[in-house]
């Protein structure tokens, strides 16, 4: 006996009891998803090809709750399943995905589940792009806060929606960091305001094509309610929003390092200010705070603080609680942030840098680098940044299971280049690596890690990689003290 309505009429309100939901992947969304359709009465398979003890703990958890749990196996599609909740960590591509598709059951990603289980309506402020995505997202959240709404930040960034929507007292808002592979099962989802930040290559071998890739990102602004917020210098971007389905009224609204036209946000002179969200906009800017006040203050931080500023003003937060949430912004853990500095040279921890695109935004910054980079390519061309950066490269150490991608690139347009390469995938490699970069470096030199590369042919996350970067920084300064 399937469910008592269809199930794309299902929400909070439903009743779950003959719904049967397979969840493919228990990692934090995974969890979530299946953890929340247990207790709203649905029956859970949950299944996970892994085998650890963090995955026993929640088979442990959910099978005393309820559900069927299996883990250590190939994922497959039970039969008789109402509804298919999958992983971003999934390609669309997937065998059981495709099947799912084929025999007609509904999948869907984590986002539209979350979306489907709100006990109420809540603004949902969604931040996409190839890069800059976590840090605007916590300077969106940091201005909420400062405004004295309770708002927090989701999603991509480490906490579930699934587990927020289902918590009893309400937010304000949702600041939802949205990675490319949350979005391909999005139906429903209807953000207030969207932003994408910027599209360049990225995930892929997990897309299959560039067009792919840009097309999931592009549904962020499907639904749209208020404002769809796009790059002025990324054209990609503004054809993303042109071409979306927006709820009527919804307004276009770009932002930029430059002089702002009507209904943008930018920079004039070392003012950030706003054109879009006040009355006489015609013939005025509305100052939010000096350029010089955001922190770091490079080219690609600024632009993060305008898209966050444009989330807020289109929520209707008052220009003193920007400048204030952006005084108040703590940046992330692992993005270009530095670890020491000692005689001179600068040790620069850019782990969070897992394509070429956030590398290309760190090498920009400095002029001599001993640069560490390498790991999971993702199905990444370097060819572009080998040669745009090739000038700053003193020395080049490589690490992780596609390095020699990088390599190849370097014998090609710049043998001249200095190449170390440690090919044990083992973190102590990176340790390695760190200790000869910072031997041979120089006062004005600046060790960098930005891999370009994804982290998990060697290590847990990027920030495990970080970590043992800056540990293996400190153990360096130690003995050289």
């Amino acid at each position: 006996m399937g469910p008592s309505v269809t199930v794309w009429e299902l929400n909070r309100h439903s009743d779950w009891s003959t719904v049967r939901v397979c969840v493919l992947g228990l990692g934090t969304a995974g969890y979530a998803c299946a953890d929340s359709l247990v207790f709203l009465g649905a029956q859970v398979i949950a299944l996970d090809e892994g085998d650890n003890h963090a995955l026993q703990e929640k088979k442990n958890i959910l099978s005393t709750l309820g559900a069927i749990v299996e883990i250590g196996q190939p994922l497959y599609l039970p039969s008789g399943m109402d509804v298919l909740v999958v992983s971003p960590g999934l390609p669309p591509s997937h065998p059981v995905i495709t099947q799912a598709i084929r025999e007609g059951v509904p999948v869907w990603g984590e986002l539209e589940l979350a979306w489907r289980l709100q006990a109420q309506p809540t603004p949902w402020m969604c931040i996409t792009g190839t890069n800059g995505k976590t840090t605007t997202t916590l300077m969106t959240e940091s201005i909420f806060k400062a405004a004295g709404f309770r708002a927090i930040a989701a999603g991509n960034i480490g906490t579930s929606l699934v587990e927020l929507v289902m918590e009893p007292e309400p937010y304000d808002a949702f600041i939802v960091e949205v990675g490319a592979p949350q979005l391909p099962f999005v139906y429903t989802m209807s953000p207030y305001s969207a932003v994408c930040l910027n599209i360049a290559e990225d995930h892929i071998d997990h897309f299959g094509s560039m067009q792919a890739y840009v097309s999931a990102k592009a549904k962020v602004y499907e639904r749209t309610q208020i404002a769809a917020i796009y790059n002025s210098s990324d054209q990609v971007t503004l054809d993303m929003v042109r071409e979306a389905d927006v709820v009527e009224g919804c307004r276009a609204i770009g932002f930029s390092l430059f002089t702002p036209g009507l209904s943008e946000l930018g920079v004039v002179e070392n003012l950030m200010v706003d054109r879009a969200f006040i009355d006489n906009r015609q013939t005025h800017a509305q100052e939010l705070i000096e350029t010089d006040a955001i922190h770091p203050a490079a080219r690609h931080n600024i632009e993060n603080a305008l898209a966050a500023a444009a989330l807020a003003r289109s929520f209707g937060i008052e220009a003193g609680f920007v400048q204030q949430g952006l005084l108040e912004f703590s940046p992330a853990p692992h993005r270009v942030s530095l670890v020491a500095e000692v005689d001179g040279i600068r040790f620069i921890n850019d782990s969070k840098a897992t394509n070429t695109h956030a590398a290309a935004t760190a090498l920009n910054s400095y002029e001599s680098v001993l640069w560490i980079a390498g790991g999971d390519a993702k199905g990444q061309n370097f060819h572009d940044l080998v040669e745009t950066h090739r000038h700053r490269m003193k020395h080049v150490f490589l690490v992780g299971r596609d390095q020699e991608l990088l390599k190849q690139e370097f014998d090609t347009i710049a043998p001249e280049v200095p190449i170390t390469q440690f090919s044990d995938l083992h973190p102590s490699a990176l340790q390695e690596a760190v200790m000869a970069a910072a031997d041979v470096a120089h006062a004005g030199d600046v060790v960098l890690l930005s891999p370009a590369c994804a982290s998990w042919d060697m290590f847990k996350n990027y920030g495990h990689r970080g970590d043992v970067f800056a540990d293996a920084v400190h153990e360096w300064v130690k003995s050289h003290g």
